[in-house]
């Protein structure tokens, strides 16, 4: 579910019936909002109406055997998709053309990305080897990885 807080404080429900709703994103211009949805394989998109309501819910990309969890957006709205299934980072297009791949060394999975940086062309990565807090040695392989991309970050966040 996608709650939509208003200034007042009032609570409703923007949208629902989403798989493991995950990271989100909202474009440059303001008028669409992009949530990745883990448990779907897909990154879902919305228009956003000028009282903050969501409307006209459709598919942005269909990636299958990829967990979306944390992305992000550029320039171009291509969306970073943190995909700890596929131990990598992969840039994606509406349609589902996957045009770039940033692999993680070993069993690492990536959980976060964020285009940022002085120019905003570092692709900044939140990886560990589990998320799982029984693998106590896992939990300590925790860093954050850096690639450089050719498309700077734009948009929220």
């Amino acid at each position: 579910m996608i709650a939509l807080v208003r200034p007042d404080g009032s609570v409703s429900v923007a949208a629902d019936d989403l798989l493991i709703p995950n990271g989100t994103v909202i474009t440059a211009d303001g008028k669409r909002l992009i949530i990745a949805e883990s448990y779907g394989e897909r990154l879902t998109q919305f228009d956003i109406n000028a009282d903050g309501t969501l409307a006209n819910r459709r598919l942005f990309a269909a990636i299958p055997g990829h967990l979306p969890d944390g992305i992000c957006i550029d320039a171009e709205n291509a969306i970073w998709v943190a995909s700890c299934a596929a131990h990598a980072a992969i840039r994606v297009l509406e349609g589902g053309t996957i045009t770039d791949t940033v692999p993680l060394a070993g069993e690492s999975n990536t959980y976060a990305c964020m285009l940022g940086g002085a120019d905003r062309r570092d692709l900044y990565l939140c990886v560990a080897d589990s998320f799982d807090p029984t693998k106590t040695r896992d939990l300590r392989s925790g860093r954050i990885d850096v690639a450089r991309v050719t498309v700077p970050g734009a948009g929220w966040p």
